[in-house]
């Protein structure tokens, strides 16, 4: 799985940092949100249709876990 830019994308999060992919995302300042989209390769969707789960982790730096949500369909049609 990997994060790909999209149409609504405004900001790269970690842009130039080697350590981490850089994230296109959408950020709205407004609501607080920052959206990215995620493209699964070949494999991960025959398990997907197999399981039928995605798993999330987030690194928390041990505060509080903030509100997550995943789509299937861009947000934003």
């Amino acid at each position: 799985m990997k994060p790909i830019n999209f149409k609504q994308a405004n900001i790269k999060v970690a842009e130039n940092q080697d350590e981490y992919m850089t994230l296109p995302a959408h950020h709205n300042p407004e609501e607080g949100t920052l959206t990215s989209c995620w493209e699964l390769t070949p494999e991960e969707i025959e398990l997907l249709r197999e399981v039928g789960r995605i798993y999330l982790r987030q690194w928390t730096g041990n505060q509080p876990m903030q509100p997550v949500l995943l789509f299937t369909k861009n947000p934003f049609e």
